[in-house]
């Protein structure tokens, strides 16, 4: 039997998290929280084609040129293939979406990596190494060509989905309120090239919601004819565990003698899932409901492009931190810098260094947030602030493994020890190192947290962050964050 994937994010693009919920009995009519994406083998197919697609043209079409203008592909060449990779991998799944949005998302992620290659070339003095037409050239080639291969993709797998043979029926047993939302993914998802069938309940039509009633073909014990009447591919169990274990241990012996395949769909609707997936450790079959998404590969491609990003922007920022730091020690008596204790990776305590920009520096077990027009806050610490210059020193954070460039943004120790207690799933965030800026900041979840709905928003947001990441998020969030330094009002 296979259990699928509980996050398909990659596909669904960024979506709005619902603030937590517990989680619904399967027998409750009433609609509870939607369910997390379940990924499915055609989605998972075109991910990893995606994932390869965006470095494979950009690396491709730099060597294609240098080729073209008769140009050897030497030492600085190569490192800057090596670059190209880094910044570029893992590509993003645009094949289902809009024109319009595949153009944008190509011009910005393009625009975002020329940006940082060049401030490469400037810090290294390695920009007089290339021929300016063959850098202009590949410049304009590659966005062209990935914004080509997202939109011929698209229309490829559009007219697979909509040949006949090519549909998969799929058929859901259990009407329950999570047999519904999982029928109602699967005709989300018929341009896809699936096809929903119907249910087979054995419990009263009375007991199931309203939205499945008409479309149940039978009960369990149909399930063969049901397959064969109606040609199903894919069957999808939605029985709960505790009280159904009977029942699904006679259907997975009956669907043992037919060639559908079979997903098991738990009901964790009142979970975050954060890399769910399955896994087998020491032959023993285990499902992943929360994990980091920085292991493996991504836990090196994600430090790589810290340590990269991190030394260059210090080294191009430090003639304004060193006017920062003049600043801040000619305007007001006091240190340069504040340390505070706030919680990183794991839940452990970090120290992050900031420009002092209050005249007290509060780092014990009740900290009070900046509001707007805070007396603590200094003139020139509230220019600083407006502008997220105090936060450059995070940089040698970066540096030193306690942030990341890209995360959730670390609060003081006092306010998570008050948020955990009362936010459900708050020490989520903390499966990564925290960042020096994020996806809740970018979206307007920042400043003051007032209001405890504040902070559930913000959290939320770090925990699509961690549903949704890759390099390409992580270089949108960098230019977005550079965009709103100067036009950001939430930063006081």
């Amino acid at each position: 039997m296979t259990v699928s994937s509980f996050a398909d994010s990659t596909a669904h693009g960024m979506q709005d998290a619902p603030p937590p919920q517990a989680a619904a009995p399967v027998d409750d009519a009433t609609q509870p929280p939607p369910m997390p994406h379940i990924g499915l083998p055609p989605t998972s197919l075109a991910d990893g084609l995606a994932a390869l697609l965006d470095p494979a043209l950009a690396t491709g079409a730099f060597v294609l040129v240098h080729l073209w203008q008769g140009e050897p592909l030497g030492p600085a060449a190569r490192l800057m293939c090596l670059l190209v990779l880094l910044l570029t991998f893992p590509g993003t799944n645009r094949f289902h979406r809009r024109p319009l949005r595949v153009v944008g998302e190509v011009l910005t992620n393009w625009t975002v990596v020329l940006a940082i290659l060049l401030a490469c070339g400037i810090a290294a003095e390695s920009v007089a190494r290339f021929n300016p037409s063959v850098l202009l050239w590949w410049a304009v080639l590659t966005p062209l060509l990935q914004v080509a291969a997202s939109l011929t993709g698209g229309a490829w797998l559009r007219h697979r989905s909509s040949l006949v043979d090519a549909r998969r029926p799929a058929l859901v047993v259990g009407a329950s309120a999570l047999g519904a939302r999982t029928a109602a993914m699967l005709q989300s998802r018929q341009p896809q090239g699936h096809h929903f069938v119907g249910y087979l309940e054995d419990r009263d039509r009375t007991r199931c919601p309203a939205e499945t009633h008409g479309q149940v073909l039978g009960g369990l014990h149909n399930v063969a004819q049901c397959i064969s009447q109606h040609g199903v591919k894919d069957v999808y169990i939605t029985l709960p565990l505790r009280s159904a274990q009977d029942r699904i241990n006679a259907l997975l012996r009956a669907l043992q003698n037919t060639a559908v395949s079979i997903y098991f769909v738990p009901d964790v609707s009142g979970v975050r899932i954060v890399q769910g997936q399955l896994r087998s450790m020491g032959g023993l079959p285990l499902v992943t409901l929360l994990e980091s998404p920085f292991t493996g590969v991504n836990a090196l491609t994600k430090r790589a492009s810290d340590l990269v990003l991190g030394s260059l922007i210090l080294a191009l920022v430090s003639p304004v931190m060193l006017a920062v730091a003049m600043g801040v020690k000619l305007s007001s008596p006091g240190p340069v810098l504040f340390k505070q204790r706030r919680t990183g990776l794991d839940g452990r305590d970090i120290v992050v260094y900031k420009f002092r920009s209050m005249c007290t520096m509060d780092n014990g077990p009740v900290v009070r947030q900046a509001t707007r027009n805070d007396p603590r806050v200094t003139p020139f610490g509230a220019f600083i602030r407006r502008t997220s210059l105090d936060e450059l020193p995070q940089f040698i954070n970066v540096l030193q493994g306690r942030m990341s460039i890209v995360g959730p943004r670390p609060h003081a120790v006092a306010h998570n020890e008050q948020y955990r207690a009362i936010i459900d799933a708050y020490m989520v965030r903390h499966k990564v190192r925290p960042g020096i800026t994020g996806w809740a900041q970018v979206n307007g979840h920042r400043g003051e947290t007032d209001r405890v709905q504040k902070m559930e928003a913000r959290v939320a947001a770090d925990i699509e962050y961690l549903q949704n990441w890759s390099l390409g998020l992580d270089l949108r969030i960098i230019a977005r964050t550079v965009l709103q330094m100067f036009f950001d009002r939430q930063a006081f």
